[in-house]
């Protein structure tokens, strides 16, 4: 049984007259009848009372019909459902980000890309920008949201905001009363920093920055995540080098000042080399729209 056979008998049932099924299915009649007759004898059933006036369903022919109305249906919607995974309409997209995305591009990417894909169900998963890399490579993600620097060979990226690094004091902190602070005025300070494991790009950025102002960093701690370097901060136990965005988190006995030597950094969208399906195009597609129009 094929699903011809299904339209071929829902038509006849219908209208219940074998000439009129042949013109809705644009067949001539004698085949069309042949292939109820098919129908019938595979299904061991009469599925149609017939004489030359009339057509009739037999019970047998009114619940197949019920039945093969279903049957049809979830056809046609599997069909449907087919062609929209496969224009990226629809389906799962694992979407990675480093934390301080959320207080800049990601919220807005995010609820634009909802709002003109519904049926695609995103899965967002943390992470920092060594891991999120990884899982790129390994295809544990579609998409990740990177800190800048970020390079890596197998995957292709796309700057989604630059912005510059803020020195994250204490409040009690001497420098407080000053608007800017010249990078070689920190040598001998404390300093609390993102671990290179976690994104090597980034770290390098910061010592190169102290480097090129005439003085090695001295690291007190380590911190993998923003919101915790703030936090240690605020405790005193070190100054920072931070993205302008992390403002955003607003923690208490943290103030922030402008470097006369900032470096630059930012967030990149970035997804494996190669071939990709649709849904990640329209994701790509939304972001950029997004950030181009309120990159903050």
């Amino acid at each position: 049984m094929e699903i011809r056979h299904l339209r071929y008998f829902t038509a006849v049932a219908e209208n219940l007259h074998f000439g009129l099924a042949a013109r809705e299915l644009n067949i001539s009649q004698p085949p069309l009848s042949q292939q109820i007759r098919e129908l019938e004898e595979e299904l061991g059933v009469q599925l149609f009372w017939r004489n030359k006036r009339r057509v009739q369903l037999t019970e047998a022919g009114r619940v197949f019909l019920k039945e093969t109305k279903l049957i049809l249906e979830q056809t046609r919607h599997a069909v449907r459902a087919v062609q929209r995974t496969n224009c990226g309409e629809i389906g799962q997209l694992t979407v990675g980000f480093v934390m301080s995305a959320t207080c800049s591009v990601l919220p807005g990417v995010l609820r634009a890309f909802g709002q003109r894909y519904p049926g695609v169900e995103l899965v967002l998963k943390e992470s920092t920008t060594s891991e999120g890399i990884a899982a790129l490579k390994e295809k544990k993600m579609h998409l990740c949201f990177l800190r800048l620097p970020a390079r890596d060979e197998a995957l292709h990226s796309q700057t989604l905001l630059s912005e510059r690094m803020l020195l994250a004091i204490p409040k009690a902190h001497p420098f407080s009363d000053r608007s800017t602070v010249a990078l070689r005025f920190l040598e001998k300070e404390a300093f609390i920093i993102f671990p290179r494991s976690q994104g090597s790009g980034f770290y390098d950025l910061i010592v190169s920055a102290c480097q090129q102002s005439g003085f090695s960093l001295k690291v007190v701690q380590e911190a993998a995540q923003m919101q915790t370097i703030l936090s240690l901060v605020a405790a005193g136990i070190g100054v920072s080098l931070v993205p302008e965005s992390v403002r955003a988190l607003r923690e208490e006995g943290v103030c922030y000042k402008t470097l006369l030597e900032s470096p630059e950094t930012g967030i990149a969208l970035a997804w494996l080399r190669g071939p990709k399906p649709p849904i990640v195009d329209h994701f790509i597609e939304q972001a950029t729209l997004v950030t181009r129009h309120d990159p903050h």
